[in-house]
């Protein structure tokens, strides 16, 4: 058996499963709380023991993903609201970031305090198409660089100018990662050289910045923020599948949900085609989760109309309860029946905002009729 470990350390828990890479199969798996309050290593460590010593495995390569400490936070400074911008926004959520903060035009003295204040791990800074408008993103490099704000930037606007920015910010002391452009074209989005680039950056810099844990080796062991991972998984089961993919994926604190469309004439508008289509997307809706989230999922249910007013009473008291508790457990039925509730209200309300696609930045929505497979 050619056994590996694939672990993935979460906000609340940390995951391993035993996987056996010849007979593609799961052989054994474990969790334990993630130990964010003292070393996220003591959390790793006792749940990828639990799951080798089920498996009978002594030694094997682990792949470790992560969103502990609030995973990566991603701030984006674009040329306008409705091409780079978005087309941004797009590309930083491919990536696994959760984007706090949209800055659109030349940034001013209370733009600035305002990218200060979302607190991003990084800033994907892009602007102007290849050839094309060049004073935007130029001015903006420069607000960034006198700002002093010292967080990492990936540089992915006009490659006429990149050369020339990437001195500007380097000689202010701010590290800086070049990616070829995220929008070279009108039309024409690629992502894939801003997503490599933005990895690298959490994998250099965030992981170690939040002081998770002590030593290196956390650091070292981790190859991906763990939604740029599921995004991964999700396009080579797309690619097994054939066709049309969404999964779901309901937390404490988010829901996630992934897609991944055939492209074909059911997709057009002009948000497509200023900005791009990205066929592999991913939202995150911040106020949708089991436990930290639990109230916004009621809120959201009522504003979608799936709940009436004797239901919505007795459910806001339970998820005030679960956001006030993180670590609640159900100790009975009823707390089973509330826990399924809100994870089903959770999932359908995510999936109506995904197929609308105002997080994507896609006007025209993103069509989910055609999936052939719905994970959860």
């Amino acid at each position: 058996m050619s056994a590996v470990v694939c672990a993935d350390v979460g906000s609340t828990y940390t995951k391993a499963a035993v996987v056996d890479l010849d007979g593609g199969r799961l052989v054994a798996a474990a969790s334990a709380p993630t130990t964010v309050g003292t070393d996220v290593l003591h959390g790793l460590d006792a749940a990828v023991g639990a799951a080798t010593a089920s498996a009978g495995v002594a030694e094997a390569p682990w792949y470790v993903c992560s969103s502990a400490g609030g995973g990566l936070r991603l701030a984006v400074v674009g040329y306008e609201p409705l091409v780079t911008a978005q087309a941004g926004r797009r590309v930083g959520l491919s990536a696994g970031a959760n984007v706090v903060h949209v800055a659109a035009g030349r940034l001013s003295g209370a733009d600035v305090a305002a990218l200060r204040a979302a607190r991003p791990d990084v800033v994907l800074l892009v602007g102007g198409t290849d050839g094309g408008d060049a004073e935007t993103v130029t001015h903006n490099a420069t607000r960034l660089a006198k700002a002093r704000l010292r967080v990492p930037v990936v540089l992915a606007g006009n490659a006429d100018v990149r050369d020339e920015l990437h001195a500007v910010l380097a000689g202010a002391g701010v590290p800086v990662t070049v990616a070829d452009n995220v929008l070279p074209r009108i039309g024409v989005l690629e992502p894939s050289s801003a997503r490599a680039a933005i990895r690298e950056v959490f994998l250099r810099h965030v992981i170690g910045g939040k002081k998770l844990s002590r030593g290196t080796r956390f650091a070292r062991l981790v190859r991906a923020a763990t939604p740029d991972a599921v995004l991964t998984g999700v396009e080579v089961l797309a690619g097994t599948l054939g066709g049309d993919l969404a999964v779901v994926d309901v937390g404490g604190a988010t829901t996630d949900v992934y897609s991944v469309l055939t492209p074909d004439e059911r997709d057009s508008g002009p948000s497509q085609e200023v900005a791009g289509t990205l066929w592999r997307a991913r939202t995150v809706e911040g106020d949708l989760g089991m436990r930290w989230s639990a109230p916004g999922v009621v809120r959201a249910a009522v504003e979608e109309r799936l709940l009436g007013a004797a239901e919505e009473a007795d459910l806001a008291a339970a998820a005030a309860v679960r956001a006030a508790d993180p670590g609640f457990l159900p100790a009975g039925d009823a707390d089973r029946a509330v826990d399924r509730r809100i994870a089903a209200l959770a999932a359908t309300v995510a999936l109506r905002r995904h197929a609308r696609g105002a997080a994507t930045g896609e006007r025209a929505g993103r069509d989910l009729r055609e999936v052939k497979l719905l994970v959860g």
